[in-house]
C-alpha cells in the first residue's frame, strides 16, 4: 500500500495558542526523517538537546508537545531522544554541566539513563580505593553536584537501551541492599559488555535495550543515596514519557482520519472516529493540565507522585485503545501493506509497556488508601 504521508506536529494547545509552531513543525519533520533508524535518531536528539525547554523552567507545555510530535512521526526518534533529553534534565537538576563531564572536542554526548531494576540482575557500587591521577579526562571537570570521587561498578543492570551506541549514560546501582545511588558513566569504558544480542523484538528493532555487563568500571556518582527517585523531576520525566506514548497514538489515529477521508465511512467507522478523538482528547488534556502544574511548582513530592501515576495510568489506557480501535477500524490491510503504519503500531505496543498496566493501577490504589483521604 503506498501512501504520501507527511509529518505534522501535535498540540496540546488551541489554534490562536500555538506559539512553537516553526520548531514544532522542524521537530516532526525531523523525526519522519528518522524512519526506524537509531544513528538518525541519535543526531536528531543531539540536536534538540540545546533547543528543547527543561521540565519546570515555564515552558513544560511544549517540552510536552515537542515529546508528542516526535512520537507521531516516529517512535524510534522519540525513545532515543526523550531518554537523552531527561539525562540533560536530570543533570541540571543535580546543579551539573554536561559539558564538564566529558572531554573537550569531538562530537557531542549522547545520554542514556539506565535506572531500571530486574530479578536476577543486580549493580553494585562500590568507592574505589584510590582516584587515579588520569580519572579526570581530559578537559573535564567535575561540575554541580557530580562529585570528584571515583566509584567502582560492577554486576549487570537490565534494560539499557543503546548502550552500544551511546557515549554516555546515568546509571542507578545500589550502595545497599537498601539504597541506590545515581552515577555519571562513560559506556566507552573496556569494562562495559552491552548485550545486543538478546533483543529480539519486533517493536523498536533498532533501540536494543538488553543488559549491560559492568566488570571494574569508574564512575562518579551524582546526588546522594536515594536523589535519584526523590528529586521531583522523577515524576516529571515518567510524565514526558506518557506525552511519547501519546504522540504514538495520535500518529496511529490519524491513519484512522485519513481513511475515513478516503472514502464515505460507515456508522462503525464513525464511532471509533469518535471514540479515538473522546480518548485522545481526554489524555492530551491531562497531559496540559500536568504541564501547568509542573511549571506552578504544585507537582512535587507526593503530589508529583500522584499526578505521574494518574496521567501515565490514563495514557496508557488510552494508548491500549487507540492500538485496539484502529485494527478495527482499518483492517489488516495497513498492517500488512503499510510499513510505518506497521512499525508504529508494534514500537507502540512495546514502548507502553513500560507502564505495568494492573501493577501500576494496584500501586495507584495503594498510594491513595495510603493517604487516607478520599480523593474525589
Amino acid at each position: 500500500m503506498t501512501r504520501i504521508e507527511s509529518p505534522e506536529p501535535v498540540w496540546l494547545t488551541v489554534p490562536g495558542k500555538r506559539t512553537a509552531e516553526p520548531s514544532l513543525r522542524g521537530a516532526a519533520t525531523a523525526a519522519f526523517a528518522v524512519n526506524g533508524a537509531a544513528e538518525r535518531a541519535l543526531d536528531l536528539a543531539r540536536a534538540l538537546g540545546g533547543s528543547v525547554p527543561l521540565p519546570g523552567s515555564g515552558q513544560t507545555l511544549r517540552l510536552f508537545e515537542t515529546l508528542a510530535s516526535l512520537a507521531a512521526a516516529d517512535l524510534t526518534a522519540a525513545r532515543v531522544a526523550e531518554a537523552h533529553l531527561d539525562a540533560l534534565a536530570i543533570l541540571d537538576q543535580a546543579g551539573a554541566d554536561p559539558a564538564g563531564l566529558v572531554a573537550g572536542g569531538g562530537t557531542e554526548p549522547s545520554w542514556g539513563v539506565f535506572a531500571a531494576e530486574g530479578a536476577g540482575a543486580r549493580l553494585d557500587a562500590t568507592p574505589a580505593d584510590a582516584t587515579p591521577a588520569d580519572a579526570t579526562p581530559a578537559g573535564a571537570t567535575p561540575a554541580g553536584a557530580i562529585s570528584g570521587e571515583w566509584w567502582r561498578l560492577d554486576g549487570t543492570k537490565p534494560w539499557c537501551s543503546l548502550a552500544g551506541s551511546l557515549s554516555h549514560a546515568l546509571v542507578t546501582a545500589r550502595t545497599s541492599d537498601a539504597t541506590r545511588r545515581l552515577f555519571v558513566v562513560d559506556l566507552t569504558d573496556p569494562g562495559i559488555t552491552a548485550r545486543t544480542d538478546v533483543w529480539v523484538a519486533r517493536g523498536l528493532p533498532a533501540v536494543p535495550s538488553g543488559p549491560v555487563e559492568f566488570r571494574g568500571v569508574r564512575a562518579r556518582p551524582v546526588g546522594g543515596d536515594g536523589w535519584y527517585l526523590r528529586r521531583p523531576g522523577f515524576a516529571w520525566g515518567g510524565i514526558g514519557v506518557a506525552a511519547c506514548w501519546w504522540g504514538g497514538a495520535v500518529g496511529l489515529a490519524r491513519r484512522v482520519f485519513e481513511s475515513v477521508l478516503e472514502r464515505e465511512p460507515d456508522q462503525i467507522a464513525l464511532a471509533h472516529l469518535g471514540a479515538l478523538d473522546l480518548a485522545l482528547t481526554a489524555a492530551g488534556v491531562s497531559l496540559a493540565a500536568a504541564a501547568a502544574a509542573i511549571d506552578a511548582g504544585d507537582a512535587v513530592g507526593e503530589q508529583g507522585a500522584l499526578l505521574a501515576a494518574r496521567v501515565r495510568g490514563q495514557v496508557a489506557r488510552t494508548v491500549d485503545e487507540v492500538i485496539t480501535r484502529t485494527g478495527h477500524a482499518l483492517g489488516p490491510a495497513p498492517l500488512a501493506f503499510d510499513a510505518r503504519h506497521a512499525g508504529r503500531v508494534s514500537d507502540l505496543q512495546l514502548y507502553v509497556r513500560q507502564h505495568h498496566a494492573e501493577r501500576d493501577d494496584a500501586a495507584l490504589g495503594r498510594r491513595l488508601r495510603g493517604a487516607g483521604v478520599s480523593p474525589w
